[in-house]
């Protein structure tokens, strides 16, 4: 039985099939930040949306980017990782309505450098206390040297018990996602996500629904998902 194995400081090989086998949320990361810097990919801006047949009426839940004024609430995880390893992880505040959409959609722009992308991939495992609830796995493909891309990708959620949507929103930031991002079948990004879900009725300040310090939302956009 092939075994995961989290090091410090330690390249260690995983590919998409080690992944889709994790039964919980890794306790750290399964590659360092230099993983993805032969290949040079700068994440740009990210949105949410609530999918709906009329495309014109597409709720936008979440987005943020370089030059794009943020909607939604976002921070980054000082609580969990120290030292750069926070600016991959991200906290999260959703409304409870989130929790019942049917269908998402996301919308990532991001660039590319001197080397052409083969076969990106990006699997995301989404946890709540321990159990896995969503498992998603997305492929771009093909991407120019130095070129923009925007990658879009739609959701199907998979309906949740009322009483686990209940536990979520009780417990805020013991739902959290992995989100894996190879080239081929290496592994060049990890990135964590810790989620808190707001009653609808709870007066929530309009302050508290923007991110608490904006510089940090265009800083690296490779900790956005």
């Amino acid at each position: 039985v092939r075994r995961i194995i989290i090091m410090e400081h330690r390249r260690i090989s995983v590919g998409p099939r080690d992944v889709l086998r994790l039964k919980k949320s890794t306790n750290g990361f399964l590659c360092p930040l230099s993983a993805s810097e032969e290949h040079g990919i700068d994440f740009l801006s990210f949105r949410i949306c609530e999918e709906k047949e009329e495309k014109e009426s597409k709720r936008t839940i979440f987005e943020v980017g370089n030059g794009v004024p943020t909607i939604g609430k976002m921070e980054v995880d000082y609580d969990t990782f120290n030292d750069d390893d926070c600016f991959r992880a991200i906290k999260y505040t959703f409304s409870e309505d989130v929790l019942r959409l049917p269908v998402v959609s996301t919308s990532l722009t991001f660039k590319v450098g001197d080397q052409p992308i083969i076969a990106f991939r990006m699997i995301e495992r989404h946890y709540f206390r321990n159990q896995l609830v969503k498992s998603y796995d997305f492929t771009f493909g093909f991407c120019i040297p130095g070129s923009i891309n925007t990658w879009e990708a739609i959701y199907d959620i998979p309906p949740l018990k009322e009483d686990t949507i209940q536990e979520m929103i009780a417990h805020p930031y013991e739902t959290v996602s992995d989100s894996f991002y190879f080239v081929g079948n290496e592994l060049i990004m990890h990135n964590k996500a810790r989620y808190r879900y707001v009653r609808e009725e709870s007066e929530v300040d309009e302050s508290a629904l923007e991110t608490k310090n904006p510089a940090l939302a265009e800083r690296d956009a490779s900790s956005l998902m």
